[in-house]
């Protein structure tokens, strides 16, 4: 940054010498004040305190700093390509940090006697090569030009890095070459170095592709499960259908460019290299009634597992290989130009290790099983694919055929050491055979990835909040429910309670009744006679003690009772 402003010959690379007589950008000011301050606390007593400046260029390596952003849009394969901000022709300093660490380490042994020491790699990359090669290393390969002040709009770079990668110096560290020894990781620079880099990145950042292969029987559920998995892990599903279509449309396109006029030498023998390749595919599939013989097929799996995608994120093949001649073709090795040397072994040199799945699941079941089980399926589900009973059976009686010998893709795996992983969907009883799933997510582990975007992250977020608001819902209408029955179970209990209350009244009341008859027709025979009569003389007489005069009539004609 103190150099940044200095307007001479940027042909010519600065050194240390020449630190004295920069002039910083105004907003680094700071930086340099910094910088003469260290220096001058060095300089008061040089026997018990020593300080060194160590002007660093632009780090790179292990999980990445200011190019970030680049390395991150380039590993998720952005179809714009990534940005060039203004002509892009900036020469950037950089340096690997390992080898800054290196310095640092060797300028606190060393004691050199320059006390200000420029740390940076041999390279003069423009920021315009820096992209490019990222692009062309990691992601499609496409880059576009930008203006630099959209370099602002971007959420993922803050504005000290833009001021970094708007850098246009040449430096040359004269004092890590002459005083320093030490064994550097990237003295070439990050262009040159950069499939090192890249790997750096991906162990780093643990972005390392998830490689799987899932076999089975037809109408186990393979789709199915690879669906599930591509879309927990963020992989790229390999349907036969999907790669053939796939590599064909690629084919058409660069057949397309036969007839422009504006492309290179290169892209013309590509093109029609693309054009006679096609013929070759139409001849192949009239001679197979429209199918593509395993020589093609073979070719499009091996083009689309070296693809960037699926050597970024990773894939999942959905039962493919079929044989296990398919699979030695598939996965075997490339020439001697992709080979590590020393880092292979006998059996790792049989297959390319970057191709090869790290993970095989092996879907069994029994054929009445898959019988059943497509049988029960919606129409909706068999029209139109090969589950139809007839196509089934058949399918069935090949695979059977297939993996009769030891010579199947289960074998080759295991001979490479490789284990499949087996299981036995006829006895998973979970709903969506859900168990089998898990299990075989634990098997692969968790994801490597940079997790959900912004936009799955609010995707996310909307169905937690719908999902919420569904089970308020359900447990208002449950409640609501519950109060209901209550209530009704109340009314009910009331009910009974009123009518049992009735009843007890009623069976009382005549309880009554029944034991009052003896006692009523003994005083209608024996009493109500003589006290009518006692009564009728009493309103006769009327007396002065009409009680008295009761009691003494009712004593004087008491009749005599037998």
């Amino acid at each position: 940054f103190s150099f940044n402003l200095w307007q001479e010959d940027l042909t010519v690379p600065f050194t240390e010498e020449d630190y004295r007589r920069r002039r910083p950008h105004p907003n680094f000011k700071d930086h340099v004040e910094v910088e003469k301050l260290v220096t001058k606390l060095g300089k008061t007593d040089k026997t018990r305190f020593l300080t060194y400046v160590i002007a660093s260029g632009l780090k790179y390596g292990a999980g990445e700093d200011i190019f970030h952003f680049l390395f991150k849009s380039a590993w998720h394969g952005e179809e714009a390509g990534l940005p060039i901000y203004g002509d892009g022709a900036n020469v950037l300093p950089t340096i690997h940090i390992q080898d800054l660490a290196s310095i640092v380490v060797n300028v606190a042994n060393a004691k050199p006697k320059t006390r200000y020491i420029l740390a940076v790699d041999g390279s003069h990359s423009t920021q315009g090569e820096i992209v490019k090669a990222i692009s062309d290393g990691l992601g499609t390969g496409t880059v576009h030009v930008e203006p630099k002040k959209s370099a602002l709009l971007n959420k993922e770079l803050l504005q000290c890095q833009y001021d970094q990668l708007m850098l246009n110096i040449q430096l040359e560290a004269l004092c890590v070459k002459d005083s320093l020894q030490f064994v550097w990781v990237s003295e070439a620079g990050l262009v040159e170095q950069l499939p090192q880099i890249i790997k750096e990145y991906k162990e780093t950042r643990n972005l390392l592709p998830i490689r799987v292969c899932v076999l089975g029987p037809p109408g186990v559920g393979k789709t199915t499960f690879v669906e599930q998995l591509c879309e927990h892990y963020k992989l790229h599903h390999l349907k036969i259908a999907d790669v053939i279509k796939q590599n064909v449309e690629r084919l058409e396109k660069l057949a397309a460019r036969t007839s422009k006029q504006d492309e290179s030498e290169e892209d013309d023998t590509n093109a029609q290299q693309a054009k006679e390749h096609l013929d070759l595919l139409k001849e192949d599939a009239a001679e197979n009634n429209g199918r593509y013989s395993d020589q093609h097929i073979v070719e499009f799996y091996k083009e689309t597992l070296k693809s960037k995608p699926c050597q970024n994120q990773g894939f999942v093949l959905d039962g493919f290989p079929k044989t296990c001649e398919q699979a030695k073709e598939v996965f075997a090795e490339e020439e001697e130009g992709d080979k590590d040397e020393g880092e292979k072994d006998a059996k790792e040199s049989a297959y390319n290790k970057l191709l090869m799945p790290e993970i095989i699941v092996s879907l069994d079941a029994s054929d009445d099983f898959l019988k059943t089980r497509i049988m029960n399926l919606p129409e909706s589900k068999v029209a139109g694919t090969h589950n139809t009973e007839e196509g089934l059976l058949r399918r069935l009686v090949l695979f059977r055929e297939q993996n009769e010998d030891d010579v199947t893709v289960l074998n080759y795996f295991d001979e490479l050491e490789i284990q499949p992983s087996h299981f036995d969907v006829e006895k998973d009883s979970s709903h969506n055979i859900t168990d089998t799933m898990e299990h075989i997510k634990e098997l692969i582990g968790e994801p490597r990835n940079y997790g959900p975007t912004p936009e799955e992250i609010k995707a996310m977020e909307r169905k937690a909040k719908e999902e919420k608001l569904r089970q308020e819902a359900r447990e208002r209408e449950e409640r609501d429910q519950h109060k209901s029955e209550e209530r009704a179970l109340r009314a009910k209990r009331e009910a009974e309670w009123t009518d049992q209350l009735a009843r007890i009244k009623r069976e009382e009341q005549e309880m009554l009744e029944t034991q009052s008859i003896p006692l009523r027709n003994y005083l209608m025979k024996n009493v109500m006679p003589t006290l009518t009569q006692g009564l009728i003389e009493v309103c006769k007489v009327k007396p002065d003690d009409p009680v008295d005069y009761l009691a003494e009539y009712m004593f004087k004609y008491n009749p005599q009772v037998d």
